[in-house]
């Protein structure tokens, strides 16, 4: 034993010797102990601001700085830090293990010199591959082969775009298996409250549709996301081997967290409501944010980190504010939020006073940050608990308010509906008043419609019957002469059988009658009379035909027939005037209402002529009608080459009461009129017409109608 402390202190006394020009102080002894440090006092440090130095050149330029704080804070720098100390182990069997505390580090270079060699070298950092070969946690760890009695220098090479700490220390093997077991219990047990409390809240969400309960578990996530980035367990397990990920995982995180908090923060405390004038700066913040995050990846990480910071930490503050601000005008949900948010904020406080030097770096400040936010977890979840309680009260009291709002309507609907009633009533008599005057109008003019057509008809007729009767009648004194003329010559004849005293001169009384010119006269007199009677004849049956405008009943009908009688009904208006042009086709008989398609006839014809006397005068009009079967429908076309018409006035064609016929011309109910009888027949009617050229009308029905269409008719 005495030889052994003899042997340890010659070794102390040795290395003080050689590090004479530097300091004792920056000896780090390790005797086989637990956990010591940290050594930040016992390190000394270089800037590299180029960032690219090597070891050798570091080891020559020999400029390091002793450092003075246990943990050494290197601030947010693009350059690159060295820190350098010497480690005597005086340790039998127990080698020393490194450990570099902080996980946040993008990049590590570690080099044990012995002798003026390196004997020992790691490469690590966020922004290198994981080789969990060499690196067995999450923690900067390094078992060090320094033999019983060595000495050796170290060196370490630390570059971030995030804040840099160095909180360095040694400790045993077995030491160090334990702490990675305490550390992993303890971000699992963080990680299982996380999960917990994220399920509950989105059941609850389903169960109450809740939109608050569903931010809160994304705010749950996202901070639980960020603190195990934070505390390098994002690197190691979740994205182990991309650098590139998790190079912006912290910063993405933090800025996720940030926004969820916002999002449940203003509908939990009811923001807007309370300061409505603070819309503002949720945009600013997001910009902001967003912003910083496009900084990272475009290269300026640290320019980045810096700017997130400030927003971080003003957000903080600014939640504070309007908590208390908020819990001051006794609004319930803001004191739980309050609370919450103030153990989480004393947390970060705590962490960031450890990083600045002002309290110890200890397991409880290290963590402080995540202990507060699971704290503020808790502390949440009870609020939001609490708000259930207010947003049942709530609905209560908004269910009793639209209970009495919903009677206080009642009464007044009750009173509304009586006057209502009432005047519905007074409207109902005065419409029924105005539709039995309506239909009583509508009946007249429809009647109008008839008697004018009716006296088409009458004048045609009476000019078409007149013809054949006077020639009647012109023939019958004539035919009186002529008769009495043959009489006296057969008197004179039976005189001359019977022997008369005074016999007449028979032959001379046929020669000065004329006896044969008289009896071809009486002949030429019985033909024409005959042919008289003929047309009267043709004239009456044709009426008779045409003459059935109000029969309601279908009846098989020849549509060429009644075309042809319509024809010689109108024949008197254009005769010598508009040619005619038949292209009838043979045609089955048809079940329809032949009275009703005269009328259709008549009034599509009457405009035909009226169209073409109007462009032609009396000669050069010309009206074509067609009728032809195809597929089982009836196609009747009458077509002319009148004046036509433009769009504006075929788009009215068929609107009661519309014509471009002078007044007195024309009622302007007749195609109406005839648009009712195509839909009486289950048809269609189509108008082609082109101003200057003329107009085709297209009508078409089914030959045969049903049975079921005709006891409906």
């Amino acid at each position: 034993m005495k030889k052994s402390s003899l042997l340890l202190g010659l070794l102390l006394f040795l290395a003080a010797d050689v590090h004479a020009g530097k300091g004792v102080d920056e000896l780090i002894v390790y005797s086989g102990e637990g956990r010591t440090g940290p050594w930040g006092k016992n390190l000394a440090i270089f800037e590299d601001t180029s960032g690219t130095m090597a070891l050798e050149q570091v080891v020559a330029l020999g400029a390091f700085v002793p450092s003075h704080d246990p943990v050494p804070n290197l601030g947010v720098s693009r350059s690159a830090f060295w820190v350098k100390a010497s480690l005597v182990n005086t340790a039998v069997d127990n080698p020393p293990v490194l450990l570099l505390d902080y996980p946040e580090i993008d990049e590590i270079d570690l080099f044990v010199v012995a002798n003026g060699k390196v004997v020992y070298e790691r490469h690590a950092g966020n922004l290198r591959s994981l080789d969990k070969a060499l690196q067995n946690s999450p923690a900067f760890s390094y078992p060090l082969d320094i033999p019983y009695a060595g000495m050796v220098d170290i060196y370490a090479r630390f570059q971030s775009n995030k804040q840099l700490q160095v909180p360095l220390f040694i400790q045993n093997a077995r030491l160090s298996v334990t702490q990675m077991l305490h550390r992993n219990l303890f971000m699992g047990g963080y990680i299982a409250i996380m999960l917990v409390m994220v399920l509950y809240n989105l059941f609850i969400s389903i169960s109450t549709r809740e939109r608050q309960y569903f931010l809160y578990s994304f705010y749950l996530i996202a901070v639980c996301l960020a603190q195990v980035s934070f505390n390098g367990y994002g690197a190691y397990y979740l994205w182990p081997g991309l650098p590139e990920v998790n190079a912006h995982a912290s910063l993405i995180l933090t800025v996720a967290a940030m926004f969820m908090a916002y999002e449940f923060m203003q509908r939990f405390i009811s923001l807007y409501r309370f300061k409505p004038g603070l819309r503002w700066v949720k945009r600013v913040v997001y910009g902001t944010s967003i912003v910083a995050v496009g900084m990272s990846f475009l290269g300026l990480a640290v320019e980045a980190y810096s700017v997130i910071q400030a927003i971080s930490t003003s957000l903080a503050a600014f939640i504070l504010y309007v908590s208390i601000s908020i819990t001051r005008k006794g609004y319930r949900p803001a004191r739980y939020f309050l609370a919450a948010w103030s153990v989480f904020v004393s947390g970060v406080i705590v962490f960031v006073a450890k990083d600045w030097g002002l309290l110890p770096y200890n397991e409880l400040t290290k963590y402080m940050m995540t202990i507060g936010s699971s704290i503020e977890v808790v502390l949440l979840s009870f609020g939001l608990a609490d708000r259930i309680n207010v947003l049942r009260k709530e609905k209560d009291r908004s269910q009793a308010e639209a209970l009495r709002a919903a009677q206080e309507k009642e009464q007044l609907i009750s009173s509304q509906n009586a006057e209502l009633e009432r005047k519905v009533a007074e409207r109902t008599y005065a419409l029924q008043a105005s539709n039995d005057h309506l239909k009583q109008t509508q009946s007249q003019l429809v009647t109008a419609e008839k008697m004018a057509s009716l006296g088409q008809l009458t004048a045609g007729i009476a000019h078409e019957i007149n013809n054949p009767i006077n020639f009647i009648s012109s023939s019958i004194p004539p035919l009186r002469r002529d008769l009495t003329e043959l009489q006296e010559v057969l008197q004179a004849y039976r005189q001359a059988a019977e022997g008369a005293s005074a016999p007449v001169d028979v032959r001379a009384l046929e020669k000065q009658i004329d006896v044969d010119g008289t009896v071809e006269e009486v002949k030429d007199l019985l033909v024409a009379l005959e042919n008289g009677a003929t047309r009267t004849s043709e004239i009456v049956r044709g009426l008779r035909t045409f003459s059935r405008l109000d029969e309601d009943e279908l009846k098989a009908a020849d549509i060429n027939e009644c075309l042809r009688s319509t024809l010689v009904m109108l024949g008197p208006q254009f005769r010598d005037m508009v040619e005619v042009e038949y292209d009838l086709a043979d045609m089955p008989m048809v079940e329809c209402l032949p009275g009703k398609l005269n009328q259709l006839f008549l009034n599509l014809l009457n405009n035909a002529v009226h169209a073409v006397r109007k462009r032609h005068g009396d000669s050069g009009g010309v009206v074509r009608i067609g009728t032809r079967l195809h597929d089982g429908m009836v196609e009747i076309t009458i077509a002319d080459n009148g004046i036509g018409m433009d769009e504006k006035v075929r788009s009215r064609l068929f609107e009661p009461f519309f014509t471009t016929k002078d007044v007195g011309e024309g009622t302007g109910l007749g195609l109406s009129i005839a648009q009712g009888i195509i839909d009486k027949h289950q048809g269609r009617i189509a108008v082609n017409s082109t101003p200057g050229i003329g107009t085709e009308f297209k009508i078409t029905f089914p030959a045969l109608i049903a049975k079921q269409w005709a006891k409906s008719a």
